[in-house]
């Protein structure tokens, strides 16, 4: 995950610098989601018959290579050779993030001790401390482009990757499913109508944030930060990917505390429904109110960046919690027999809204600017809502979290 947050932003300001388009940044991350689409659809398949291990070190070891590979970047290509390799390179980056998440996620649910509340508090410290340190990844992939440069960088994550490949290797517990030759690549839409309806919930969820985190508020700061010189860039990427870096790290700081906030323990199967149902409701307002804001004001200024930064760290605050609820559902609601299957399909959803949303991002910013990317992220996080309220219809038994 660190070295997944860095290379995004690494790719990110290192093309807008190039004086790419929004439009042809978003293309940049396209097959990335487009490839955890595929991913997760057929990752609950490769765990059940290769071992949740194997695909853990496959995610890893892609990843390695995805970076060894971005590293032919020539500058003397055009710009469609160039966004064609990065394209591709980034496809595989998306396959190798996926496996390792599919992974982790699933031996959770595995892994986990019995007890109230137990599996939330699981789920809560393990999603909230992965992107706590994907957050980290985004500060230091403008960090290592500022200093080190673009090659530089790439080289640096791989080593450090390769050595966490065989930290992994030497200290997996056991009790991880091995593999098993019979299973059959069928069966990847879940019977039961919640996970589903969640899957769908959480698309939308994930398109809402990812049109504006994408390219939109990323290009608006770096607009407003540099002044056209290599110092004042330079200055921007510290700035952007610090600001990105704090907000996810918050995001998961947030998520891992979403047991506590929601004061679950003790509470009904049913109760925690409701909440994830009133949850996704709050976060609505947020980005329609930014939009109007920024509308508003019609030119940027100190005091409207401080105000969207203000915004946009409300919406994390609200947009972790429902994260965290939905990450302890899927995994309430999913049985442990298909459990691999049940989580990639949801992962699957979620790649699928990261996937419209990064294409939104750069549509939405190019035709209409901040104003128009943040009010398409308030109607995706209004689809959610509806979609979180179908839950309402079949709530879980009453069991507690």
């Amino acid at each position: 995950m660190l070295t997944d947050g860095a290379l995004r932003m690494l790719v990110l300001l290192h093309f807008n610098g190039l004086g790419f388009t929004p439009v042809q940044l978003a293309w940049l991350f396209l097959l990335y989601e487009v490839a955890g689409i595929v991913t997760n659809l057929y990752a609950g398949w490769l765990a059940a018959r290769f071992g949740l291990a194997a695909t853990l070190y496959a995610g890893l070891g892609l990843q390695i290579g995805a970076l060894g590979a971005l590293s032919l970047l020539d500058p003397a290509w055009g710009v469609a050779a160039s966004v064609a390799f990065v394209m591709a390179v980034q496809g595989v980056s998306g396959v190798a993030k996926d496996l390792a998440k599919m992974s982790s996620k699933s031996a959770v649910k595995l892994l986990a001790p019995e007890g109230d509340g137990t599996l939330f508090r699981w789920v809560a410290a393990l999603t909230g401390s992965k992107n706590a340190v994907k957050g980290l990844g985004f500060f230091l992939g403008a960090a290592l482009l500022a200093l080190a440069g673009f090659e530089t960088a790439v080289w640096g994550m791989a080593a450090v990757l390769a050595a966490i490949l065989v930290a992994v290797a030497l200290f997996l517990p056991e009790g991880l499913p091995t593999r098993d030759k019979g299973a059959r690549l069928k069966g990847w839409r879940s019977p039961d109508p919640r996970v589903n309806r969640l899957s769908l919930a959480r698309l939308f969820l994930f398109g809402a944030r990812d049109v504006w985190f994408v390219v939109g508020v990323p290009v608006y700061f770096q607009a407003v930060l540099s002044d056209g010189t290599p110092e004042g860039r330079r200055w921007a990427f510290f700035v952007i990917g610090g600001f990105l870096a704090l907000w996810i790290i918050g995001y998961g700081a947030v998520q891992a505390a979403a047991p506590r906030i929601l004061r679950t323990k003790g509470a009904q199967g049913r109760d925690v429904v409701d909440k994830a149902i009133r949850w996704a409701g709050l976060l609505v307002p947020i980005p329609f109110a930014l939009s109007a804001l920024v509308w508003a004001a019609g030119e940027p200024s100190a005091g409207l960046t401080a105000a969207l930064i203000g915004g946009l760290l409300l919406f994390g605050v609200v947009f972790a919690v429902n994260s965290s609820v939905h990450s302890y559902l899927i995994l309430a609601f999913g049985e442990a027999s298909r459990i691999t299957r049940d989580v990639g399909f949801y992962y699957m959803s979620n790649a699928a809204g990261r996937l419209l949303g990064t294409l939104l991002s750069g549509l939405s910013y190019q035709t209409g600017g901040l104003a128009l990317c943040l009010a398409t992220a308030g109607a995706m996080a209004g689809l959610s809502w509806i979609a979180a309220l179908r839950l309402a219809d079949d709530r879980m038994p009453a069991r507690g979290p």
